[in-house]
């Protein structure tokens, strides 16, 4: 992508002011999409994002530059930019550089935008008409398939250069049901995704994606509103381990954390979740929606096991938030893309099984609510305060699911939500989402067995 002596070069010029490390990255990003809407293909596109970011520290300020111009000028002229911002005293730096060639641990077999389109626009339509022919109350279908080819160079003044290639694949359905009067209709999505090519459809049906999607729909579409008040509540897996990853999961990232402004500050080694819970941060899953080999600064992507048995073990940790809080990288520096400094962030964070049957966690509850899907939400890091809807629920009496209910939430804080969770149960499962942050959008997968939460706020009707 770029020669090592010109990355040599280049990062001399971004230290020439006196700053103490000076990093480039510089992407190149073939995304592809193909839409159906009302019974067809809709569009389909095919792009490509290509540029290169250059940062300098001196301590733990930063100054961040981008140029899409790859020739020896424009990068260049995008160091001196750099350096100029960053001081006004005079360095001569010489940069030696060495390759180094990561583990590929997310082979990939099959590269989508390599593929006839043909092949993925027939994988679409099965995953969608899958959901339309469900029930004759399925009135709109909406699907994407969607995948990214991401190719990174890292290179640093600490003489690391490395490259790396990723690939995602990820295909989404959304349905609406519509009453026999017309007078409501409702809606239900699926968006399984994975860290790998085509061959994700070895294992994941697309005609199953679509159903789920459908079958939400049609389960809203019969149900009445959720009643408000203090519950005991059962979330399910998947894509329940959003609320982890929402109200606690990011006040544990250097980001928030290293400038004092995160709930969990100074907590390390103190008790902050019931004994049952255990919570880890893995970007090293192979196949997996939000891994990596290496992180976008070029750190090796690690297991890190944050809360273990309800004591608090790590915090996510970049190269400046290692600077500020004295502690060792982890492997979280990410960023959407060449356009964005790159922050702590999470990759696959989850709560790990623990020691109760799932069926003894449905039982134990006398009346309640189970929450088998959950939608999106928004939390506060500074104070934890969440507030979650509920995509799919279901009231419980008497340790048995029963009717459906609509309009759910669920509203409380992350360090409340922690000590509440006393049964943990056998059936984990993650869920792919795209996280939103102040180095814009990365995947990221959530997830959690079946849990349950003794006591918590559901809003409703």
């Amino acid at each position: 992508m770029i020669s090592r002596i010109l990355l040599e070069d280049v990062l001399a010029v971004a230290m020439s002011t006196g700053a103490d490390f000076a990093e480039i990255y510089a992407e190149k990003t073939r995304n592809n999409g193909i839409r159906f809407l009302d019974g067809k293909i809709d569009t389909a596109s095919d792009d490509m994002v290509s540029g290169v970011g250059i940062r300098a520290f001196i301590g733990t300020r930063t100054v961040y530059a981008t140029t899409t111009d790859f020739s020896r000028s424009g990068l260049i002229r995008c160091a001196r930019a750099v350096a100029d911002a960053l001081g006004e005293s005079k360095a001569s730096v010489t940069i030696n550089l060495t390759e180094r060639i990561f583990p590929n641990i997310h082979p990939v077999k099959i590269v989508p935008g390599s593929t006839p389109i043909s092949t993925r626009t027939d994988i679409l339509k099965e995953a969608c008409f899958a959901a339309k022919e469900r029930d004759e109350k399925i009135k709109q279908v909406m699907g994407n398939l969607s995948s990214v080819d991401h190719t990174i160079l890292v290179a640093n003044s600490e003489g690391l250069y490395t490259t790396d290639r990723h690939v995602r694949t990820r295909i989404a359905v959304s349905a609406v049901a519509v009453s026999p009067d017309g007078s409501d209709n409702q809606s239900g999505s699926a968006s399984p995704g994975r860290g790998m090519g085509l061959e994700m459809f070895d294992f994941i049906d697309p005609k199953s994606v679509g159903i789920k999607a459908a079958d939400q729909a049609l389960v809203n579409l019969r149900a009445d509103y959720c009643p408000a008040g203090q519950m005991t509540v059962a979330i399910e897996n998947g894509f329940g381990g959003v609320i982890f990853h929402e109200a606690c999961g990011h006040s544990l990232e250097a980001t928030s954390v290293g400038t004092g402004t995160s709930q969990m500050c100074g907590k390390l080694g103190q008790q902050i979740a019931n004994v049952k819970v255990t919570a880890i941060d893995d970007g090293t899953i192979p196949g997996a929606w939000g891994s990596v080999n290496i992180d976008d600064e070029g750190h090796p992507t690690q297991r890190n096991v944050l809360i273990e048995n309800g004591i608090l073990k790590s915090y996510m940790i970049d190269r400046l938030g290692s600077r500020r809080m004295g502690m060792a990288m982890t492997g979280n520096g990410r960023r959407e893309s060449f356009m964005y400094e790159p922050t702590s962030r999470m990759t696959n964070t989850f709560i790990a099984n623990g020691p109760d049957k799932n069926e003894d966690i449905i039982a134990s509850i006398e009346y309640g609510l189970y929450a088998k899907s959950m939608g999106g939400g928004s939390v506060n890091p500074l104070t934890g305060e969440f507030n979650f809807g509920v995509s799919e629920g279901y009231i419980v009496r008497n340790g048995k699911i029963c009717e459906p209910v609509r309009g759910a939430s669920l509203v409380g804080t992350g360090s409340q939500i922690l000590m509440d969770i006393d049964m943990v149960g056998q059936n984990l499962e993650t869920a792919q989402g795209m996280c939103g942050s102040s180095s814009g959008s990365v995947p990221t997968d959530v997830g959690q067995p079946l849990i349950r939460v003794s006591k918590i706020t559901v809003g409703g009707r």
